[in-house]
């Protein structure tokens, strides 16, 4: 057996989720499928739902879509859980359809942010969707949670709604709205819930639902970690910190005596400065008296610090981070230094007359909650309600965010990066919650023995990210104390364990598996990391690669890397050196297709001139532009926002290194974004435009040596893909960034 022990701080703070006794209806058995009508739950014997789970996405019942790792999580604890995906939201009869739940409606807008959902980073509605049956748009409605919410009291007004998902989580304070341009207030005010979990909420859902199970008031629970509520008043014995404005002085400790002699400062010290006999010592003349300091009575007794957990900080109001975009940018930077389970403290935010209190985030699950709830009985496929007229789900009702994981294994959460553009931190946080080794192996064999389609190819081991498998601090204790946004910016923390060892015995383990033919890795890859093991990235490229590699360099240029917290460049090079050969000893043609950010903040018109000219030298097209989504609550969209650098304190009057670059407006968007095209006929007149305008009309030419050339083809404005462009796989072939190489064969 490969049980690891968990011997971090989290391991020992929080009750265990299999530690409570069971709910009576446990009695019922465990279900194929949670049921999605009265029919099904009527051949289960239920007379009704103790909870309702109301999501956005389609129900797919696998370890990767949220409605059913909480949906299965509950039923273990013996709760009858019902479903309701994707109701029709004009109306509450639709979320009528279980009845009424006995103890509370759970409401998510799905495994996505229903605006990142719907709309693009030009604000353009998308005309698909991957979480719905047919990649159908438009069967979940804008601001899903606040809808699912409203409908969910207007069809049973008495019952408990429980908002979650990455949606509350990325919205529970008063947050920047890119889609609306404005400072929205926190969806616990708008959806009008009882309460919001935000994470991973497997604890905090079990806590709730156990709680409310035996009769104890929805408005009673303000004691879970993880959540966010409504609050009129303070609360008695708590001690709060106003940091509801920027330049307040720190505490003022005690002034320093200047007539205190050398000797005294040494005997309040115990210790003594006295030479010995003989050595020339000047004795004080008696007569001279130094004047005395009193100390303010007021001040006598020292400050004392009082504990973290009845700690509460106090930000900017709703009120003020509307109006204001300094106290939205110190806000935002408060939360993100409150992120650490270990250390974080509560916050609180006024929204008019009413509070909104975040208690500190979820514990991380250990390993053994981590194999328990991964372990559930999930079905492994989308309902039977969404097959096709053949009774498969490959047809015209193919769930296209299913089949991409449907031969996938997650085998951690959290990431410790701290990309400033990224929601990870946000909702699973930054500390690693692993798998063991033989909970992963399982669900491999159960995959191979039970999914239908199974050609013994697992298109990935991941998570987040590929390998921070079993990685965190060295220390428990300094785990707990850290209040570093990331582990691995500006460089690799000297605390952090970057051991890949317990990640290449599992792959081995894993390809080594009958009926296994190939693993392949399609999880993006911190690659500053991976360099870290050669013995991995040897493993990696030589036995995990299908030809190409994703990784994410982002950028070249130190602008934009700063305020992304991304290593440089050399990194990538590093990297790719290691890769080239161990592909080369294998005797394999394999190919990294790095992948690039247009329009971040802090990213200059040269800065995306620069990158195009690497891109040139360096044989890359870009088959598809990925252009700054500004997402909710993130520290990069702070920056965008309030054009602060929150990474930094954030002050009044701000200094050149407190501004960052923003890139506003449709225009210089579509610059930045047609620089990574550069290879792209419509893109050249803006180009040629912009380079003289910068000084580099020396970049337009049919030289070799030029960005782009002088004359201008007949084009139609279209899209053009670079990977059609691109036919055979020989040497000096364009590589596409996307797509891969070598390009399909048609």
């Amino acid at each position: 057996m490969n049980t690891p022990i968990d011997v971090s701080f989290f391991a020992r703070a929080a009750k265990p989720i299999t530690s409570y006794r069971k709910y009576w209806a446990s009695r019922f058995g465990t279900s194929k499928f949670l049921p999605m009508s009265r029919k099904e739950m009527d051949e289960l014997g239920w007379d009704s739902c103790d909870i309702i789970i109301v999501t956005g996405d389609a129900y797919v019942d696998h370890p990767s879509f949220g409605m059913a790792v909480i949906g299965r999580t509950l039923e273990a604890q013996g709760f009858r859980v019902g479903i309701i995906a994707q109701p029709d939201w004009q109306s509450a009869e639709p979320f009528k359809v279980l009845g009424k739940p006995n103890l509370f409606f759970g409401v998510t807008a799905g495994n996505m942010d229903s605006m990142i959902n719907r709309y693009t980073a030009d604000r353009k509605i998308r005309s698909d969707d991957a979480y719905t049956p047919g990649d159908v748009g438009g069967k979940r409605p804008d601001r899903a949670a606040i809808v699912y919410s409203q409908r969910c009291r207007e069809a049973y007004k008495d019952v408990p709604i429980i908002l979650g998902g990455i949606e509350g989580s990325l919205r529970r304070i008063a947050h920047y709205d890119y889609w609306s341009d404005k400072v929205r207030r926190s969806i616990v005010t708008d959806s009008k819930c009882d309460l919001l979990l935000y994470g991973n909420a497997e604890r905090a859902i079990v806590e709730i639902a156990h709680r409310l199970g035996a009769k104890e008031p929805v408005h009673n629970i303000v004691d879970v970690r993880g959540t966010a509520f409504f609050q009129r008043g303070g609360r008695e014995g708590w001690f709060e910190i106003d940091s509801t404005e920027v330049d307040q002085p720190g505490r003022v400790e005690d002034h320093i005596n200047p007539y205190q002699t050398t000797q005294e400062q040494a005997a309040a010290q115990g210790a003594t400065c006295t030479k010995e006999e003989g050595s020339g010592a000047v004795e004080p003349n008696p007569a001279i008296q130094p004047l005395t300091f009193v100390a303010n009575p007021a001040l006598k007794q020292k400050l004392k610090v009082p504990a973290r957990d009845r700690t509460v900080i106090r930000l900017p109001s709703y009120e003020q981070v509307k109006s204001d975009p300094v106290l939205y940018a110190h806000a935002n930077r408060v939360l993100h230094l409150e992120t650490n389970p270990g250390n974080a403290r509560a916050l609180v935010q006024a929204h008019g007359d009413r509070d909104v209190w975040l208690t500190p985030p979820p514990i991380p699950l250990t390993t053994a909650e981590m194999d328990y709830v991964f372990g559930l009985p999930y079905a492994r496929s989308p309902h039977p309600a969404y097959a096709d007229e053949k009774g498969s789900h490959d047809g015209a009702t193919k769930i296209p965010a299913w089949e991409m994981i449907r031969f996938s294994v997650n085998i951690m959460r959290g990431c410790f990066g701290g990309c400033t553009f990224c929601s990870i931190t946000e909702h699973e946080g930054r500390i690693i919650q692993s798998r063991s080794e033989d909970s992963v192996i399982r669900e491999i064999e159960e995959m191979r023995d039970k999914v239908a389609g199974f050609t013994g190819i697992v298109s990935d081991l991941g998570g987040p990210t590929a390998n921070m498998y079993r990685i965190g601090c060295k220390s428990p204790e300094i785990e707990a104390a850290c209040r570093k946004p990331s582990c691995v910016y500006p460089g690799i923390c000297q605390n952090l364990n970057t051991d890949h060892a317990p990640l290449v015995k599992m792959y081995r383990r894993a390809r080594s598996l009958k009926g296994v033919k190939k693993i392949l890795i399609g999880s993006g890859l911190r690659y500053d990391l991976a360099v870290q093991s050669p013995e991995y990235v040897k493993e990696l490229v030589q036995h995990h690669v299908g030809g190409y590699l994703k990784i994410a360099p982002e950028h070249t240029e130190q602008g934009p890397l700063t305020k992304m917290m991304k290593p440089g460049i050399g990194s990538y090079d590093k990297f790719k050196a290691m890769f080239d050969k161990y592909s080369a000893e294998a005797g394999k043609k394999q190919y990294l297709i790095p992948y690039f950010i247009a329009a971040h903040p802090g990213t200059s018109d040269e800065d995306m001139m620069n990158l195009a000219l690497w891109l040139k030298k360096n044989g890359f097209r870009a088959d598809q532009v990925q252009t700054f989504y500004p997402s909710p609550m993130a520290t990069a969209t702070a920056m965008y926002h309030s054009g602060r650098n929150t990474l930094r304190k954030v002050h009044r009057k701000a200094e050149d290194e407190d501004t960052v670059d923003i890139v506003r407006g449709e225009r210089r968007r579509r610059l930045h974004k047609a620089f990574l095209r550069y290879h792209d006929a419509n893109n050249w007149p803006l180009l040629r435009e912009a380079l003289k305008a910068m000084g580099r009309a020396d970049l337009i030419g049919n030289g070799k040596h030029h960005l782009i050339p002088s004359f201008q083809p007949v084009t139609d404005g279209s899209y053009a893909s670079a990977r059609r462009k691109n036919s055979t796989p020989r040497k000096g072939a364009v590589l596409t960034q996307h797509t891969g190489l070598p390009p399909r064969k048609r």
